[in-house]
């Protein structure tokens, strides 16, 4: 006599999902990007991750070892996701160099409002609680900003060529201060609900660029 197959999933596999719900790993990740953007890493429980998306924990531990795995997990897809995001205004050769930066800030501006102010940067929220991460994030989270860095300086480069900055100016001195002032900028907004913060640091840092 045959026996029916059993609906339990085999030990040390994730139950299986069905339709969309497949590419389990994914939800994950998009859920824990979601909840890390609006509160810290510390604040994020695996259990709350894990309800946006209505996955049970064994799948969570098939995929990662660790929280801190799933966190570095987060920051490099972040940094990917973040760094295209500036290529496609910073690196547009169609747009003068410094209405690309004002055009990234306006898109940024835009995005914070759409989720009414709850949603900040995941690098920036992670940098200010380093001091009770793994200290595996803290490497990460540096080559996340260098990189930033790097290509907002290329963008005021191109100002400088263009004669819309000063021959002098240091452009990697001023990107690594935009980045500085962007992400207290964002703090500040999220704390206020309000574009003001952002708006009044990009009036600040734009009229400040030393002129040609």
């Amino acid at each position: 006599m045959q026996h029916a197959p059993s609906s339990k999933p085999r030990r040390g596999r994730p139950p299986k999902l069905r339709g969309e719900d497949a590419d389990t790993r994914e939800l994950l990740v998009r859920a824990g990007l979601e909840v890390l953007t609006e509160k810290g890493f510390a604040a994020a429980g695996i259990d709350e991750i894990l309800g946006r998306v209505n996955v049970p924990k064994g799948s969570f531990y098939h995929y990662f070892a660790s929280k801190e795995a799933f966190g570095l997990e987060l920051i490099e897809r972040y940094a990917h996701y973040f760094a295209h995001k500036l290529d496609s205004h910073l690196g547009n050769p169609a747009v003068a160099p410094l209405a690309r930066l004002e055009g990234f800030i306006a898109d940024a501006v835009a995005g914070m409002q759409r989720f009414a102010f709850k949603r900040g940067c995941l690098v920036g929220n992670l940098g200010q609680e380093m001091g009770a991460l793994p200290e595996s994030f803290r490497a990460r989270l540096l080559a996340t900003f260098v990189d930033w860095e790097r290509r907002t300086a290329a963008c005021l480069e191109a100002a400088k060529s263009q004669g819309q900055i000063a021959a002098h100016a240091d452009c990697q001195a001023l990107a690594t201060a935009f980045w500085i002032g962007w992400e207290g900028a964002v703090l500040r907004a999220k704390l206020e609900r309000s574009a003001q913060p952002l708006s009044a640091f990009a009036r600040f840092f734009l009229s400040g660029l030393p002129k040609a």
